[in-house]
């Protein structure tokens, strides 16, 4: 069988088989399946942004990803109803964004939950600051929720937080790193050249 890439596209190959140069136009049409990179490009929306603004009032559908691929600002992804994505962006996305809106459906990103270690902050605060600058100064990333510091579950957070005597928890959260939350007021975010 002879093989001819059609485009870009990785799944964009189509095989011809036992073609002959006298078989007609419709012979040589029954024989070579067709080009997969036409439903690719019908079937996979491009994103290169959020949904400005959205409609609220229309269903949700997550599109669900972990906080690498997130990271990323060109990547693949499928929704939970199969709907395909191509992302291709100015800036990464993050949790709850809306990326898409059919007819029916709003689609929204849904960041996956992993192991982290959580800190409760009943301490004084003067505690909970040298515990943020003891992680951040291993170069490890660290969140702030209004009774809660979260860090990845790595080993060196644990070898930290156990020589320094602190209490912690291992538990599963979405974890989106240097963001930072006080009560009720709203969360600030930094920018990426102020995360490690």
């Amino acid at each position: 069988a002879s093989r001819r890439k059609c485009c870009r596209w990785h799944s964009g190959i189509f095989y011809s088989e036992g073609l002959n140069h006298e078989d007609t136009e419709a012979q040589r049409s029954e024989r070579i399946s067709p080009c997969l990179c036409a439903s690719v490009v019908n079937l996979m929306h491009l994103i290169h942004s959020v949904v400005a603004t959205p409609n609220l009032s229309l269903g949700q559908v997550a599109l669900r990803a972990d906080r690498f691929t997130l990271a990323k600002r060109l990547w693949r992804g499928i929704a939970d109803d199969g709907t395909e994505f191509g992302f291709e962006l100015n800036s990464p996305l993050k949790h709850s964004d809306i990326v898409f809106e059919s007819a029916s459906s709003r689609y929204v990103i849904q960041q996956a939950e992993e192991p982290v270690i959580e800190i409760s902050l009943d301490v004084a605060p003067s505690a909970a600051a040298g515990i943020g600058w003891a992680i951040g100064n291993l170069h490890l990333e660290l969140a702030a929720e209004p009774t809660r510091l979260i860090a990845a579950d790595e080993p060196a957070v644990r070898q930290l937080l156990d020589r320094l005597k602190i209490p912690y928890r291992a538990t599963i959260a979405i974890f989106r790193p240097g963001r930072f939350a006080r009560g009720a007021q709203p969360s600030h975010e930094l920018s990426p050249s102020h995360k490690h």
